[in-house]
C-alpha cells in the first residue's frame, strides 16, 4: 500500500497501477494485515492498526497526513510485527514501489507474492526517466530472488519476465496471468456531448512511449488540409516524462489551438462522457504492459485504433484497427475513415465488438484466490 499512501499524500489522481492497488485493498483488507515500510524499517501492523490504515486509503479521510503520520509513529514504537509475526503467511506487493531497496523482508517470515505490471524500463529504457532501467532491473531481480510467486497482468508480461530471468541466469518463480478488472465507463445515454465537433480521445499519461507526438503531428497536418472540418483531439492525462517534444507542440504550435483539448485532471464520470460521444480511442503506444484504456473503450462500445503490438492483440483480438506506431499516413487514413459516425469501417468494428466481454475484478480474484493456496 506504499504507493497509495504516496499518491494520496501528494494529492494526485489515481493512475492505472493505483486502481489495481485499490482493487486489491478492497478485496483483501477484511482478512489482511498491513506491512508498512520506511527506509530499512518494516512493521506488520496489528489488525486494529491495519483497519485504520485501510480506511484511510479507501476513503481518503480528512486530515490524511496527520492521521497517517500518527499511525506511522504508533507502528514504529510498537513491538507488534517483530520477525515472528508473519507466521509464514502470504505477503502481497502489487505496486512495484520500494522493490529496488536493498533491505530485506526475510525477517518478517512471509511468502512474498508480487504483481508485475511490466518490464518496460528494462526492455525500452529510451521511453523512461534516466536511471529507471537500473532501478527497475533491481525491482525485477528482487521479484526473482525473493518471490514465491508472480501475478502477471498479461502473457506478454510473463514472456518478458522469463526473458529477463534467462538473461540474468536466474529462475522465475511460478507465475499466473490474471487480466485486470475493468472500470466500466458508464454515462446516461442522453448525456450531451462535451464538444460541439467530432473528436477522438487519447487516455493516459503524456509520456514518450504513449506516442502523443505522432498524433499531434498527424493533427497538425489534418488541420492544415481540412481547416475547421478537422476533428478535435482530446488528450486525457497528466504530463509525465520524456515528452518534451509533445509538450512543445501543445504549448507552442499555433496551428493546433482550438483543435486539441488537454485534460490533465478528469474524473471517471467525465471520461465516460467523452467516451460516449467520441469517434474512437486512439492508442498509438510503442509498448504497454497491459493497456487498460483499450479494454475500457471496448467495454464502452467505443471503437479503438491501436498500435499493432502483441499485448493489444492478446487482449482484444481482431476487434481494433491496428497500425504500426510509426505509420503516420496509416493513422491519418484511419482517423479520417472513422470521422463520419456511420462510416463503414466504424460500423464494422462495432459489429466485431459483439460478444466482447471485458475482464472483471471478480474474474481476476477468482483466479488468484484459487492459485494462492498452491504457493509453497
Amino acid at each position: 500500500m506504499r504507493r497509495l499512501i504516496w499518491r494520496i499524500w501528494v494529492g494526485g489522481m489515481p493512475t492505472g497501477v493505483d486502481h489495481v492497488c485499490l482493487a486489491y485493498l478492497e478485496h483483501y483488507a477484511p482478512h489482511a494485515q498491513a506491512v508498512v515500510e520506511r527506509g530499512k524499517v518494516r512493521r506488520v501492523l496489528s489488525p486494529a492498526q491495519s483497519d485504520k490504515l485501510f480506511d484511510l486509503l479507501k476513503f481518503g479521510l480528512n486530515g490524511f497526513k496527520r492521521n497517517i503520520s500518527m499511525l506511522g509513529i504508533q507502528a514504529a514504537l510498537s513491538n507488534f510485527g517483530s520477525g515472528q509475526r508473519g507466521m509464514g503467511r502470504l505477503y502481497l506487493n502489487v505496486g512495484h514501489t520500494g522493490l529496488e531497496q536493498t533491505s530485506s523482508i526475510a525477517s518478517l517470515d512471509v511468502k512474498p507474492i508480487y504483481l508485475l505490471h511490466d518490464l518496460i524500463p528494462i526492455t525500452h529504457p529510451e521511453y523512461c526517466r534516466a536511471g529507471e532501467d537500473i532501478r527497475h532491473a533491481e525491482r525485477v531481480s528482487t521479484v526473482l530472488r525473493r518471490g514465491r510467486g508472480v501475478i502477471a497482468n498479461s502473457d506478454d508480461t510473463v514472456a518478458a519476465l522469463s526473458a529477463f530471468a534467462q538473461s540474468q541466469g536466474m529462475t522465475a518463480p511460478p507465475a499466473i496471468t490474471a487480466y485486470l478488472g475493468t472500470r466500466l465507463m458508464i454515462t446516461p445515454k442522453d448525456a450531451t456531448s462535451p464538444l460541439d465537433r467530432p473528436y477522438f480521445v487519447m487516455l493516459g499519461t503524456i509520456e514518450g512511449r504513449k506516442n502523443h507526438l505522432l498524433m499531434l503531428n498527424v493533427w497538425r497536418d489534418m488541420v492544415r488540409d481540412m481547416g475547421d472540418r478537422a476533428p478535435v483531439l482530446v488528450i486525457i492525462g497528466k504530463r509525465g516524462w520524456e515528452c518534451e517534444q509533445a509538450v512543445d507542440l501543445l504549448e507552442r504550435c499555433t496551428a493546433l489551438k482550438g483543435h486539441v483539448v488537454e485534460l490533465p485532471h478528469c474524473p471517471d464520470e467525465e471520461v465516460a462522457r467523452y467516451f460516449r460521444h467520441a469517434r474512437a480511442l486512439l492508442f498509438p503506444s510503442f509498448v504497454e504492459g497491459y493497456g487498460m484504456p483499450l479494454i475500457e473503450a471496448l467495454a464502452s462500445e467505443l471503437p479503438v485504433i491501436a498500435s499493432d503490438i502483441g499485448v493489444f492483440r492478446e487482449l482484444a483480438g481482431n476487434i481494433p484497427e491496428y497500425f504500426s506506431p510509426i505509420d503516420g499516413p496509416g493513422w491519418r487514413r484511419a482517423i479520417e475513415a472513422y470521422l463520419p459516425v456511420d462510416s463503414m469501417p466504424r460500423r464494422q468494428q462495432l459489429a466485431r465488438m459483439t460478444g466482447f466481454t471485458a475482464p472483471t475484478w471478480d474474474d481476476h480474484f477468482a483466479k488468484v484466490d484459487k492459485w494462492l493456496p498452491t504457493i509453497e
